[in-house]
Parts: structure tokens; sequence; C-alpha cells
């Protein structure tokens, strides 16, 4: 597997283009086959050298981009061997901004978390719970003030679809009736599906690429991880990266930035 090509100056520094990349990193872990949810399931409970190898790899990789979500990292664990995942892919990957949101805090076994990269200064960021309270949230990052501000909401939502369609609603109140728009994450149900769907047509977002799989990793054949757009932002070029460090693909929208955001960082 090669890896993307290495980008050390952000992109946003050179033009109006922001590169977007939402990635479920699954805790560092580096799963190739289904049987190894069972042969590797002790890596979700305990440290091992391999994982701090796959994250220096994912940083690198991360050089790229400018704005990216994070779903299944640990905010400082036993498992992780006590290291703040999202600090450390800031540091390694060259982000001068980054924020995390524990939402299942299980002490020094586990901090299951989102976290959130940035080489522009947000000019705002909140966490959101999502319902019912079950251990899933949103993180809600703006850039820039008035209509022309971008709003990035990013997350991991629940494996029911009942429980899915309650946190899209909550989701869809949250965001509200911002002009620039982006919804990103690990929905954990492909864009056909009804919750989606509905989503989509309550925001009037589009799906730049829907016909790209990113699970799982080893042989892709969903899309559960998406990134929605408004349609007043334009898009030059989607794809699902070819980085299989997770049992899921990373995936890139690179888009014009609104003439209100100031891109430095």
């Amino acid at each position: 597997m090669n890896p993307p090509p290495v980008h050390h100056e952000s992109l946003a520094s050179q033009g109006r283009s922001l590169r977007l990349l939402s990635y479920n990193i699954q805790a560092g872990i580096d799963t190739r086959h289904y049987r190894e949810y069972v042969t590797k399931g002790w890596k979700h409970l305990l440290p091992n050298r391999e994982r701090l190898r796959n994250l220096n790899l994912i940083a690198e990789m991360l050089h790229g981009y400018d704005l990216v979500g994070l779903q299944e990292v640990d905010s400082g664990s036993l498992r992780s061997g006590f290291v703040d995942m999202t600090e450390y892919l800031a540091h390694r990957g060259g982000y001068p901004h980054w924020y995390r949101q524990v939402n299942r805090n299980m002490g020094v076994l586990a901090q299951h978390s989102n976290g959130f990269l940035s080489r522009i200064r947000p000019t705002r960021v909140s966490n959101h719970s999502l319902p019912p309270g079950n251990g899933r949230g949103a993180m809600l990052i703006e850039f820039g003030e008035g209509p022309d501000a971008l709003a990035i909401c990013s997350m991991h939502l629940a494996l029911s679809r009942r429980v899915r369609s309650r946190q899209l609603d909550f989701i869809n109140e949250l965001v509200g009736e911002r002009k620039h728009l982006v919804v990103m994450g690990d929905l954990n149900a492909g864009c056909e599906s009804s919750e989606v769907r509905t989503f989509i047509d309550k925001t009037g977002l589009t799906e730049p690429a829907c016909d790209q799989a990113t699970f799982p990793s080893w042989r892709p054949v969903r899309r559960i991880d998406h990134i929605l757009v408004s349609h007043s932002l334009e898009v030059l070029r989607t794809r699902v990266v070819d980085y299989a460090l997770s049992d899921h693909l990373p995936i890139c929208v690179e888009l014009v930035a609104p003439e209100g955001i100031r891109l430095a960082a």
C-alpha cells in the first residue's frame, strides 16, 4: 500500500481551497479482516506498540488536509498508553488547533472520543451530546461570522436505525438555517438509508460521492462515512483515500472556501 503524497504546507494557505477529511481511526487498531475483531479484540482494552506505529502513519497522511474530523479516538487511557490521540495526531500532523470531545468516559480503561484538527483558527467550537445520551456526540466548529460563515458538524452516530433518526433530527435542529454547512463523520448508515435520505431532504445538503464505499477497509462494500455539503459550497473533488489503517477508509472533499472565511492559522 502506497500512502498518499504528503504536503507539508496547508493547501488553504495557497488559495481559496480547503481539503476536508473524515476518518474513523478505530482507536489506532489496524484491522484487516473480520476475524481480527476477535483475534485483535484485546487491543480495545490493552496498550500495544503497533498502535503508536499506526498513529504515526495516520499522522503522515493527515499532512495533506486542512480540516479533519476523527471518530473512535481515545483521549488518554490504559489502552492508548495514556496518549491523547487527538493531541498526538495534531502535533505529529502539524495542526495548531485541535479539539477533543469525550463521549464515553470509562476512566482508566477507555476514553471514547471524537476529535477535530484544524490548520485554521475556528471562531467557535461547541460539543453536543446526542440523544439518548448513550455515549455518542457531535462537534460544531464554526469559522467566520455572519451569513458567509462556514459551519462544520463532525459526529459519530449510533448503530440503531431508530436512534440514528433521533440523532439526525437533533443535528438538523442544531445546525439550523446555515448557508455554508458541512456535516461529516461515521453515520453508521448508507446514503440510501431512510434516515440519511430524510436528513438530506430536511437540510438541503448534498453528498458529492455517494457511490464510494468506505467499510470494511480491506474490501469496501458500504458507504457509512459521509461528508455532506451545502449547495452553496463549490466542490472541487472528492474521493475515498486508500489508506487502510483502521476498519474504515478515510474520505476527502476539497471545496472552495466561502469569501468570508479568513484562511490564516
